[in-house]
């Protein structure tokens, strides 16, 4: 039985499953292989990112992430998504965008730009609190 929702806030958006970009990067496959071959797919993006961010890439790191952030606000949107509303990490194909998401504001913290760092680290938040914890937002973003 469902209820109806009594806070009328939006359904959680549910991407997709990218099992093609999973599978090929559980494969070992090089990630800029797989982003080329899956340019829609957030996941490649934010490993590409993650991977800039390790290697003190800064620069780097927040064009892959900007790629992956963008590709994933389209999907998300493609899904409908209103530019609010929970995006549950707990659904792994979400976690591509996700993850995309936290790399860009790492960047941005890398680089100094405060603000975009402040407005990735809420809207981490505001898409599932758990995706900020499992994500260590706080150890990038600053703490009010």
């Amino acid at each position: 039985m469902t209820h109806p929702n009594l806070l009328n806030s939006p359904p959680p958006t549910l991407l997709p499953d990218d099992a093609v970009s999973r599978d090929a990067i559980a494969a070992g496959a090089p990630l800029e292989n797989v982003a080329a071959t899956t340019p829609s797919h957030c996941l490649p993006w934010a490993a590409l990112a993650e991977r800039a961010h390790e290697g003190g890439r800064d620069i780097e790191a927040y064009a892959y992430a900007r790629t992956g952030y963008h590709r994933g606000l389209d999907a998300l949107r493609r899904n409908g998504w209103k530019g609010h509303g929970p995006v549950p990490w707990s659904h792994v194909p979400n976690q591509g965008f996700l993850r995309a998401l936290a790399a860009l504001g790492q960047a941005a913290a890398a680089i100094g730009e405060d603000e975009e760092r402040d407005r990735i680290a809420q809207f981490v938040a505001d898409c599932d609190p758990e995706a900020a914890h499992a994500l260590n937002v706080l150890s990038w973003a600053v703490q009010r």
